[in-house]
Protein backbone atom coordinates (compact mmCIF):
# COMPACT_ATOMS: atom_id res chain seq x y z
CA UNK A 1 0.00 0.00 0.00
CA UNK A 2 2.86 2.37 0.81
CA UNK A 3 4.35 1.82 -2.62
CA UNK A 4 1.01 2.57 -4.21
CA UNK A 5 0.70 5.82 -2.28
CA UNK A 6 4.21 6.87 -3.29
CA UNK A 7 3.48 6.02 -6.91
CA UNK A 8 0.28 8.08 -6.82
CA UNK A 9 2.06 11.02 -5.23
CA UNK A 10 4.73 11.08 -7.93
CA UNK A 11 2.08 10.63 -10.63
CA UNK A 12 0.27 13.65 -9.19
CA UNK A 13 3.48 15.70 -9.29
CA UNK A 14 4.08 14.65 -12.91
CA UNK A 15 0.57 15.72 -13.91
CA UNK A 16 1.07 19.12 -12.28
CA UNK A 17 4.47 19.51 -13.97
CA UNK A 18 2.72 19.71 -17.33
CA UNK A 19 0.12 22.22 -16.16
CA UNK A 20 1.74 25.52 -15.12
CA UNK A 21 -1.72 27.06 -14.62
CA UNK A 22 -2.58 24.31 -12.17
CA UNK A 23 -5.38 21.76 -12.05
CA UNK A 24 -8.57 21.53 -9.98
CA UNK A 25 -8.99 18.79 -7.41
CA UNK A 26 -11.65 16.95 -9.42
CA UNK A 27 -9.46 16.76 -12.54
CA UNK A 28 -6.52 15.39 -10.57
CA UNK A 29 -8.72 12.76 -8.92
CA UNK A 30 -10.01 11.67 -12.32
CA UNK A 31 -6.54 11.49 -13.88
CA UNK A 32 -5.21 9.44 -10.96
CA UNK A 33 -8.39 7.34 -10.92
CA UNK A 34 -8.80 7.72 -7.16
CA UNK A 35 -11.59 9.12 -4.96
CA UNK A 36 -11.70 12.88 -4.62
CA UNK A 37 -11.19 12.57 -0.85
CA UNK A 38 -7.99 10.56 -1.35
CA UNK A 39 -6.65 13.09 -3.85
CA UNK A 40 -7.44 15.89 -1.39
CA UNK A 41 -5.52 14.17 1.43
CA UNK A 42 -2.51 13.63 -0.82
CA UNK A 43 -2.53 17.25 -2.00
CA UNK A 44 -2.87 18.51 1.56
CA UNK A 45 0.25 16.56 2.53
CA UNK A 46 2.20 17.86 -0.48
CA UNK A 47 1.11 21.40 0.38
CA UNK A 48 2.27 20.86 3.97
CA UNK A 49 5.66 19.68 2.71
CA UNK A 50 5.96 22.69 0.42
CA UNK A 51 5.97 20.89 -2.94
CA UNK A 52 2.48 22.00 -4.01
CA UNK A 53 0.52 25.18 -3.44
CA UNK A 54 -3.13 26.08 -3.94
CA UNK A 55 -3.92 29.20 -5.92
CA UNK A 56 -6.11 31.43 -3.76
CA UNK A 57 -7.86 32.97 -6.77
CA UNK A 58 -9.12 29.82 -8.48
CA UNK A 59 -8.37 27.01 -5.95
CA UNK A 60 -6.27 25.14 -8.53
CA UNK A 61 -3.26 23.18 -7.34
CA UNK A 62 0.17 24.04 -8.74
CA UNK A 63 3.74 22.93 -8.17
CA UNK A 64 5.72 25.22 -5.91
CA UNK A 65 9.17 26.58 -6.66
CA UNK A 66 10.65 24.07 -4.20
CA UNK A 67 10.82 21.28 -6.79
CA UNK A 68 12.40 23.62 -9.32
CA UNK A 69 14.98 24.68 -6.75
CA UNK A 70 15.78 21.04 -5.99
CA UNK A 71 16.28 20.37 -9.70
CA UNK A 72 18.67 23.28 -10.10
CA UNK A 73 20.52 22.27 -6.95
CA UNK A 74 21.00 18.78 -8.33
CA UNK A 75 22.18 20.05 -11.71
CA UNK A 76 24.63 22.46 -10.13
CA UNK A 77 26.30 19.65 -8.18
CA UNK A 78 26.12 16.89 -10.80
CA UNK A 79 28.62 18.01 -13.38
CA UNK A 80 26.27 20.11 -15.50
CA UNK A 81 28.88 22.88 -15.44
CA UNK A 82 31.16 20.56 -17.44
CA UNK A 83 28.48 19.77 -20.02
CA UNK A 84 26.91 23.18 -20.56
CA UNK A 85 29.93 24.79 -22.30
CA UNK A 86 29.86 22.00 -24.89
CA UNK A 87 26.18 22.68 -25.61
CA UNK A 88 26.77 26.41 -25.71
CA UNK A 89 29.58 26.10 -28.23
CA UNK A 90 27.56 23.84 -30.54
CA UNK A 91 24.59 26.20 -30.29
CA UNK A 92 26.79 29.16 -31.16
CA UNK A 93 28.42 27.36 -34.10
CA UNK A 94 25.13 26.06 -35.49
CA UNK A 95 22.98 29.07 -34.66
CA UNK A 96 20.19 26.72 -33.57
CA UNK A 97 18.69 25.07 -30.50
CA UNK A 98 20.86 22.32 -29.02
CA UNK A 99 19.38 19.81 -26.60
CA UNK A 100 20.82 16.99 -24.53
CA UNK A 101 18.72 14.01 -23.51
CA UNK A 102 19.88 11.39 -21.01
CA UNK A 103 18.97 7.72 -21.15
CA UNK A 104 17.44 6.29 -17.99
CA UNK A 105 16.20 2.75 -18.51
CA UNK A 106 13.51 2.91 -21.21
CA UNK A 107 13.29 6.71 -21.14
CA UNK A 108 15.15 9.50 -22.88
CA UNK A 109 14.58 12.80 -21.10
CA UNK A 110 15.70 16.24 -22.28
CA UNK A 111 17.62 17.77 -19.38
CA UNK A 112 19.78 20.57 -20.83
CA UNK A 113 19.75 22.97 -23.75
CA UNK A 114 21.39 26.00 -25.32
CA UNK A 115 19.75 28.37 -27.79
CA UNK A 116 21.96 29.57 -30.62
CA UNK A 117 19.36 31.56 -32.56
CA UNK A 118 19.64 35.22 -31.59
CA UNK A 119 16.99 36.61 -33.95
CA UNK A 120 14.33 35.48 -36.38
CA UNK A 121 12.57 32.16 -35.97
CA UNK A 122 13.38 30.28 -32.77
CA UNK A 123 12.45 26.71 -31.94
CA UNK A 124 12.48 26.12 -28.20
CA UNK A 125 10.31 23.33 -26.70
CA UNK A 126 10.08 22.64 -22.98
CA UNK A 127 12.75 20.75 -21.10
CA UNK A 128 12.12 17.93 -18.68
CA UNK A 129 9.88 15.83 -20.88
CA UNK A 130 10.60 12.51 -22.52
CA UNK A 131 11.58 12.62 -26.17
CA UNK A 132 8.87 11.01 -28.33
CA UNK A 133 10.66 8.09 -29.96
CA UNK A 134 8.44 7.55 -32.99
CA UNK A 135 8.84 10.87 -34.78
CA UNK A 136 11.75 12.92 -33.35
CA UNK A 137 15.40 12.98 -34.39
CA UNK A 138 16.41 12.37 -30.77
CA UNK A 139 14.17 9.32 -30.64
CA UNK A 140 15.41 7.98 -33.98
CA UNK A 141 19.07 8.42 -33.01
CA UNK A 142 18.58 6.30 -29.89
CA UNK A 143 16.44 3.69 -31.65
CA UNK A 144 19.03 3.40 -34.44
CA UNK A 145 21.59 2.32 -31.84
CA UNK A 146 19.41 -0.75 -31.17
CA UNK A 147 18.47 -3.57 -33.50
CA UNK A 148 15.11 -3.34 -35.27
CA UNK A 149 13.29 -5.64 -32.86
CA UNK A 150 14.54 -3.79 -29.79
CA UNK A 151 13.69 -0.45 -31.38
CA UNK A 152 10.09 -1.45 -32.10
CA UNK A 153 9.68 -2.84 -28.59
CA UNK A 154 10.91 0.47 -27.17
CA UNK A 155 8.40 2.41 -29.27
CA UNK A 156 5.53 0.14 -28.22
CA UNK A 157 6.55 0.49 -24.57
CA UNK A 158 6.42 4.28 -24.77
CA UNK A 159 3.29 4.34 -26.93
CA UNK A 160 2.53 6.38 -30.01
CA UNK A 161 0.74 9.70 -29.61
CA UNK A 162 -2.23 10.86 -31.63
CA UNK A 163 -1.08 10.98 -35.30
CA UNK A 164 -2.91 14.30 -35.64
CA UNK A 165 -0.12 15.81 -33.53
CA UNK A 166 2.64 14.66 -35.90
CA UNK A 167 4.20 16.65 -38.69
CA UNK A 168 3.41 15.77 -42.33
CA UNK A 169 6.58 13.69 -42.81
CA UNK A 170 6.29 11.59 -39.64
CA UNK A 171 6.46 7.82 -40.20
CA UNK A 172 3.00 6.34 -40.61
CA UNK A 173 3.96 2.70 -40.08
CA UNK A 174 6.65 0.60 -38.48
CA UNK A 175 8.15 0.01 -41.93
CA UNK A 176 8.52 3.76 -42.46
CA UNK A 177 10.03 4.12 -39.00
CA UNK A 178 12.55 1.37 -39.72
CA UNK A 179 13.50 3.13 -42.97
CA UNK A 180 14.34 6.25 -40.95
CA UNK A 181 16.43 4.15 -38.56
CA UNK A 182 18.32 2.41 -41.36
CA UNK A 183 19.26 5.78 -42.88
CA UNK A 184 20.38 7.02 -39.43
CA UNK A 185 22.67 4.01 -39.05
CA UNK A 186 24.20 4.66 -42.48
CA UNK A 187 24.88 8.35 -41.71
CA UNK A 188 25.89 7.97 -38.09
CA UNK A 189 23.17 10.41 -37.03
CA UNK A 190 19.41 10.86 -37.43
CA UNK A 191 17.82 13.65 -39.46
CA UNK A 192 14.12 14.50 -39.75
CA UNK A 193 12.23 17.25 -41.52
CA UNK A 194 8.68 18.19 -40.50
CA UNK A 195 8.08 14.99 -38.56
CA UNK A 196 7.36 16.71 -35.23
CA UNK A 197 5.70 19.82 -36.64
CA UNK A 198 5.35 21.79 -39.84
CA UNK A 199 8.37 23.96 -40.55
CA UNK A 200 10.81 22.32 -38.12
CA UNK A 201 13.78 20.01 -38.67
CA UNK A 202 16.30 18.32 -36.39
CA UNK A 203 19.35 16.10 -36.39
CA UNK A 204 20.68 14.00 -33.51
CA UNK A 205 23.46 11.60 -32.55
CA UNK A 206 24.03 9.39 -29.53
CA UNK A 207 26.51 9.91 -26.71
CA UNK A 208 28.29 6.74 -25.59
CA UNK A 209 30.06 5.81 -22.40
CA UNK A 210 33.80 5.65 -23.20
CA UNK A 211 34.54 2.46 -21.27
CA UNK A 212 31.66 0.31 -22.54
CA UNK A 213 30.24 2.06 -25.64
CA UNK A 214 26.85 2.04 -23.90
CA UNK A 215 24.47 4.75 -25.15
CA UNK A 216 23.94 7.19 -22.28
CA UNK A 217 22.52 10.25 -24.03
CA UNK A 218 21.42 11.92 -27.25
CA UNK A 219 22.55 15.31 -28.54
CA UNK A 220 20.40 17.17 -31.07
CA UNK A 221 20.27 20.33 -33.15
CA UNK A 222 16.80 21.63 -34.00
CA UNK A 223 15.40 24.64 -35.79
CA UNK A 224 13.25 25.94 -38.63
CA UNK A 225 13.39 23.82 -41.80
CA UNK A 226 14.25 26.93 -43.78
CA UNK A 227 17.63 26.99 -42.01
CA UNK A 228 18.08 23.26 -41.40
CA UNK A 229 17.61 21.98 -44.93
CA UNK A 230 19.28 18.74 -46.00
CA UNK A 231 22.01 20.64 -47.78
CA UNK A 232 23.27 22.01 -44.47
CA UNK A 233 23.85 18.57 -42.98
CA UNK A 234 27.35 18.29 -44.40
CA UNK A 235 28.27 21.45 -42.48
CA UNK A 236 26.59 20.61 -39.18
CA UNK A 237 27.11 16.83 -38.94
CA UNK A 238 30.85 17.02 -38.10
CA UNK A 239 30.13 19.63 -35.42
CA UNK A 240 27.39 17.47 -33.91
CA UNK A 241 29.50 14.32 -33.89
CA UNK A 242 32.52 16.15 -32.43
CA UNK A 243 30.31 17.46 -29.61
CA UNK A 244 29.04 13.95 -28.83
CA UNK A 245 32.67 12.83 -28.49
CA UNK A 246 33.32 15.68 -26.06
CA UNK A 247 30.25 14.76 -24.04
CA UNK A 248 31.36 11.15 -23.99
CA UNK A 249 34.68 12.16 -22.47
CA UNK A 250 32.99 14.56 -20.04
CA UNK A 251 30.54 11.88 -18.89
CA UNK A 252 33.21 10.40 -16.61
CA UNK A 253 33.05 13.51 -14.44
CA UNK A 254 29.30 14.09 -14.55
CA UNK A 255 26.70 12.40 -12.36
CA UNK A 256 24.08 13.26 -14.99
CA UNK A 257 25.32 10.21 -16.89
CA UNK A 258 25.81 7.99 -13.86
Amino acid sequence: MAGSQIERAFSLVEHLAGEPQGLPLQTLAERLDIPKSAAHRMLAELVRLGYVRQNRDNSRYQLSAKLVALGFRYLSSSGADIIQPILDRLAQDSGELVRLGVIDGARQTWIAKSQGARSGLRYDPDMGRDAPLFYTASGHAWLASLNDEQALQMVLRQGIADPARFGPNAPRSTDELLAYLHRARERGYAWVEETSAVGTSAMAAVVRRPQSDEVIGVLSIAGPSARLAQGRLAELAPLLLAATEELSAASRASELFA
